[in-house]
């Protein structure tokens, strides 16, 4: 069989799969495929030496009822608030079988913090499977949850440009409605270095096919992503094909060179220059001065994130943006470690906390304690990034 193309596994067990977008933190997630059929970006530490497989469609179906058992339980325990008496949940707790401990806790966390309003499709490109397929999983999914209002999913370009334009409106149709597609780059060589297996056109022409079939859209671009000497092509490339796309949301991932990542080996041997934190919020400068002409959403949704206040709705909010990191390539060395080390160790969260006495106080104590100097911050800050992913 071709590894590409996966292998079908006959037993059923419950499964979530290692990860999600943070936006969908209160999502219940549902696995539909296992890994990822590409797998060969140098830069993702996740699903390395493990194969990709789809899962039936039954036993995707089984997933979800077992998820409707369990939601169904913690509706007859709950008062009229919503909340569960934890003598009622223990109780509960003590009669699982052993298979279904996992569903159970998705069902809990969904239905507590979640209120049963988004389910996450996993792993890394649901729309692989056969269109009619995912149409049944989907539909079945609405008939146990209709109350559920979004259902999003990871999804490849070079997957989505293969669709049928007919296809994705019937899956965007049977309740999917939104995608996240990792853009990562919108220059060529950057995506070739990071062997992306995505070209700048397949990007565009994938992200025009999902908006014209009427998905929310979230592209990720990854600041760092082009190592120093590629730097500003990375961000001009990058912002010029959004332009074109004009996706619902611009997600931003900051670079972060975990060991579990093939990047890795090239840093540790030269041939990957990492950009500086300060080189990093100049990329980002000019990435954002040069996303034109569209109105997206941008989210700074991730720890990676030096900065978490990034975020704002374009055109309207591209100064505010613009204005924030210019105010921090002009800060000295030392308040800009200081605000590094304070991000990163999460005390501060954004620039304007370095207003606050008593975070700053907690922050040049952690500098003292770890000799932090703007001579080896991005040294130091680079090994406290790899404990988030």
């Amino acid at each position: 069989m071709d590894p590409l193309k996966g292998t079908t596994e006959p037993s059923w067990e419950f499964e979530q799969g290692p990860i999600r977008p943070p936006s969908e933190a209160y999502s219940l997630l549902i696995r539909v495929t296992r890994n990822c059929p590409w797998n060969r970006c140098t830069f993702c530490p996740v699903y390395k030496a493990v194969k990709f497989s789809r899962r039936t469609v039954g036993d995707v179906k089984k997933d979800i009822d077992l998820v409707f058992r369990q939601v169904e339980t913690l509706r007859q325990l709950a008062d009229r608030s919503g909340r569960i008496p934890q003598d009622k949940i223990k109780g509960l707790a003590e009669k699982l079988e052993p298979g279904e401990w996992q569903a159970f806790t998705a069902a809990f966390n969904w239905f507590c913090a979640g209120g049963l309003k988004s389910v996450f499709l996993q792993d890394a490109d649901t729309l692989i499977i056969k269109p009619h397929d995912l149409v049944d999983i989907l539909v079945h999914l609405k008939q146990r949850f209709p109350e559920v209002e979004r259902i999003t999913s990871y999804a490849r370009s070079h997957t989505i440009v293969q669709k049928k334009d007919a296809d994705l409106k019937a899956i965007r149709e049977a309740g999917l409605n939104r995608l996240h597609i990792g853009l990562e780059s919108g220059s060529d060589e950057v995506l070739a270095r990071v062997r992306k297996g995505s070209t700048r056109e397949i990007h565009i022409q994938a992200g025009r096919k999902v908006k014209n079939a009427g998905f929310e859209l979230s592209e990720y671009y990854m600041p760092g992503l082009g190592g120093r000497e590629l730097s500003e092509v990375h961000a001009l490339e990058s912002a010029a094909a959004l332009n074109l796309i004009d996706p619902d949301f611009i997600r931003i991932r900051t670079l972060a060179i975990p060991g579990g990542a093939p990047l890795h080996q090239e840093y540790n041997d030269g041939r990957f220059t990492k950009c500086t934190d300060i080189m990093t919020a100049g990329e980002l400068l000019t990435f954002i001065e040069n996303l034109d002409g569209i109105t997206s959403i941008v989210r700074s949704d991730h720890i990676l994130n030096l900065f978490e206040d990034l975020e704002g709705t374009l055109p309207r909010d591209r100064e505010r943006m613009v204005g924030l990191l210019r105010t921090f390539l002009e800060m000295g060395p030392r308040r800009q470690s200081m605000y590094q080390v304070g991000r990163r160790l999460g005390i501060l969260s954004r620039i304007s906390d370095m207003e606050d006495p008593g975070r700053m106080a907690l922050v040049e104590q952690s500098c003292r304690a770890m000799r932090i100097t703007p001579d080896n911050v991005d040294e130091i800050t680079d090994e406290m990034m790899k404990r988030y992913i």
